[in-house]
């Protein structure tokens, strides 16, 4: 299958949404989706950027995403934090969430970043297959801990 990987650009907003929400429903959690197009245009494309991702496409059709933004780990540095990948399932198998791994560990590079990090949902055993054949470790050892901000 031909497909390309591309930087995502203000125009892909909508596709990147119409993703999240897919995503959203496949792990169970599509009532959590709170944030907006008009959000993700803002908070990707304004002053200051807070979030950067990567397309990859099948012709012009977006089939998959890799978002991304900076942290920084006071033991290792500047750290890139892949916040959501998704292949819509009729693409998978073809290499392309490998393709997008591939295209963020390069860009952790060009960007000095120490570690890429990432969560993996406990029952999505195919996701956690993926990231372990990747040569990926998976830290068993920490949990998730937040706090909700009210506004």
């Amino acid at each position: 299958m031909q497909y390309t990987i591309r930087r995502g650009a203000p125009e892909d907003i909508p596709q990147l949404y119409a993703l999240i929400c897919e995503l959203a429903l496949y792990e169970r959690a599509l009532p959590e989706v709170t944030n907006t197009p008009a959000q993700l245009q803002q908070d990707g494309f304004g002053e200051q950027p807070l979030f950067g991702f990567y397309v990859a496409e099948v012709a012009t059709q977006i089939i998959g995403i890799a978002l991304y933004y900076y942290r920084y780990s006071t033991w290792k540095g500047k750290v890139l934090y892949l916040e959501d990948i998704y292949v819509q399932p009729a693409y998978r198998g073809n290499k392309i969430g490998e393709g997008l791994i591939q295209t963020l560990e390069r860009h952790a590079q060009t960007e000095n970043c120490q570690r890429m990090t990432l969560q993996v949902l406990d029952w999505n055993e195919s996701a956690v297959h993926f990231y372990q054949k990747l040569g990926m470790e998976i830290d068993k050892g920490w949990w998730n801990v937040h706090k909700t901000i009210k506004k």
